[in-house]
């Protein structure tokens, strides 16, 4: 069993080298040995290896005998990688990601609300029932932390409820976009009306069987966060953009 001090060292040597290939501080084509993340991090081979091991799963590295472990391209990246998403996230290439979740968002959210519409067991829609008013509530309030959570179930569930293992296959890509747009301060104090409306509307509609009104007003739920990351409130040094969806 791995000990709690050797996955903090693995945990340790990730949270750096992960974010730095990310940000560009590596070049594909870098290699990076064994021993220099030993000497830099202070660790052992094994942790070394262990890191490695992970940054290879998520494409951000190649490993070959006698060649080292080399940094790889982009194009080569696990994109759909939870964990990556969050260092772009936290990185300077946070618009393109965000850019990038929300066109994959308008692209599969629509079509997982209607076929929701269709395919929702009777406990997913009771539960939608009950998260489309407590969701208003809790936006108006101006408490973040409880709607996050309300939001991230909502849109889990609506892509659960579409039957579609693809779709369902995508829950945890975007809660990482609801997650980093609160962490990193892209919400407003509390969320725009109108978004709160359609989050209750799409719910509405699933639980009444109507695809139709549910697709359109799930796609106007990433309409608005696609404007909103379009065009960008200028940055503060403590705060950057804000909006929900």
């Amino acid at each position: 069993m791995v000990s709690m001090h050797h996955r903090t060292l693995h945990n340790r040597v990730l949270s750096v080298l992960g974010p730095a290939i990310v940000s560009g501080d590596y070049v594909p084509g870098d290699v990076l040995t064994l021993e220099r993340i030993e000497q830099q991090f202070g660790v052992s081979r094994t942790v070394a290896r262990e890191a490695v091991r992970v940054l290879q799963s998520m494409g951000l590295v190649v490993s070959r005998p006698r060649t080292g472990v080399t940094v790889s391209a982009e194009t080569e990246w696990n994109v759909f990688d939870p964990q990556l998403i969050r260092w772009r996230m936290a990185g300077h290439g946070r618009d393109a990601q965000l850019r990038s979740l929300t066109e994959l968002r308008a692209a599969v959210e629509p079509p997982a609300a209607a076929l929701a519409a269709e395919h929702a067991s009777p406990q997913q829609r009771s539960r939608l029932a009950e998260l489309g008013p407590l969701m208003g509530e809790t936006g108006r309030s101006g408490d973040l932390e409880a709607f996050l959570s309300l939001d991230i179930e909502f849109h889990r569930l609506v892509l659960v409820s579409s039957g579609n293992e693809m779709m369902a296959g995508l829950c945890e890509v975007i809660e990482e976009v609801l997650v980093g747009r609160t962490v990193h301060r892209l919400m407003p104090p509390q969320p725009e009306e109108k978004a709160l409306r359609f989050h209750a509307l799409v719910a509405s509609s699933i639980v009444a069987g109507d695809a139709d009104v549910a697709r359109v007003a799930m796609h106007s739920i990433v309409t608005e966060v696609s404007a909103a990351v379009a065009e960008p409130p200028p940055r503060t040094p403590d705060s950057t953009e804000h909006d929900h969806g």
